[in-house]
């Protein structure tokens, strides 16, 4: 816990310790730059692999998750991760008083801080939680905003990792709606380098703002992402990703769902793309909608490795925000590692 801020841009001295990330707070995936991606891979890969060793590092500390919105995987893969690594959790649901109606957003997380030692947010605004990180002098973690869902992201990179056993980024087509979690895999992709195809219908692309960040990125570091209506462009991807067609909250559905509908990923489209290709989604799945039942149940599903290692790189990034002193982040994610 730390000492009130003075100012929105205040923040405590930190330790003598180099922190092993640049960014105090993590919003977006382009919070982070290559190597820290590439980084918080290997330290999650090594959670994943003896969590043991990290049992006591976070004793003393407390994690208080703030959601607007319900949730399952999220929920649980703080809580558990959090608890298994020594430290205590409170979740505070804010779904009947968004974070800054009952009082002055300032005021709220000026008390926040004083209590614990870091901010697991998820919001209906990505407004709100970069207000939060201009008044908070703890880490502030997006667990899901209306533009962008970084742990989700971080957790597909890992998971493309395992399953094809290179750091490299393979094909990846994501078809359906450009939203929150299609633009932090566009941010994830741009940052580690790879292919992506995000396959959308007319009126739902990603955001404009966010194209143009990615494809800034996509220049520095080789990336390749493209743009189409077209779902014939699957062909040859080594995974498709897709989401729920409409978010938690959002308004007259039935136009966007109409619009949405020849986008379900089913077994004729999985056809298309590389033999054996995974199938990835975020989850909550809505079966039959977005996706038929054979493909999500279909060995080459990848949905609950996906779920599973939101857990290992959440716990990653806190220990990089959080405990400096126990992380020194490699810059290089050698795949080759995960099953040693």
């Amino acid at each position: 816990m730390t000492k009130l801020a003075t100012t929105p841009a205040a923040h405590p001295a930190t330790a003598s310790t180099q922190r092993p990330l640049a960014t105090r707070h993590l919003t977006c995936v382009h919070d982070l730059a290559q190597h820290e991606v590439h980084g918080l891979l290997a330290l999650a890969a090594r959670i994943k692999r003896n969590p043991a060793a990290w049992s006591t590092a976070f004793r003393g500390m407390a994690l208080a998750l703030a959601f607007e919105k319900p949730s399952l995987r999220t929920r649980a893969s703080f809580e558990v991760g959090f608890q298994l690594m020594g430290g205590s959790v409170v979740f505070m649901d804010q779904r009947d008083s968004p974070i800054g109606q009952r009082e002055a957003l300032s005021d709220w997380a000026r008390s926040m801080e004083r209590w614990f030692d870091a901010l697991v947010v998820r919001t209906m605004l990505h407004s709100t939680v970069e207000a939060l990180t201009a008044w908070s002098s703890i880490p502030v973690v997006n667990a899901l905003s209306n533009l962008h869902h970084p742990c989700q992201a971080m957790a597909d990179l890992l998971t493309l990792a395992e399953r094809f056993g290179s750091a490299a980024i393979p094909h990846v087509a994501w078809v359906g709606d450009g939203n929150n979690v299609c633009h932090s895999l566009m941010e994830g992709i741009a940052t580690v380098g790879g292919r992506l195809t995000v396959i959308t219908p007319r009126g739902l692309a990603p955001s404009a703002d966010i194209v143009r960040a990615v494809q800034a990125r996509c220049m520095r570091t080789g990336a390749s992402i493209r743009f189409t209506h077209d779902l014939d462009a699957v062909s040859g991807a080594s995974a498709i990703y897709t989401d729920t067609w409409i978010s938690m909250g959002e308004a007259d559905a039935e136009p966007k769902r109409a619009a949405l509908r020849p986008y379900q990923v089913n077994a004729a489209l999985m056809a298309k793309a590389a033999p054996g290709a995974a199938f990835m989604h975020c989850l909550p799945a809505h079966r039959g909608e977005e996706v038929s039942d054979d493909v999500i149940d279909a060995p080459t599903s990848v949905v609950f490795d996906q779920a599973e290692n939101r857990m290992h790189v959440q716990c990653a990034i806190l220990l990089a925000l959080l405990r400096p002193d126990l992380v020194e982040l490699p810059t290089a994610f050698v795949p080759s590692n995960l099953s040693a």
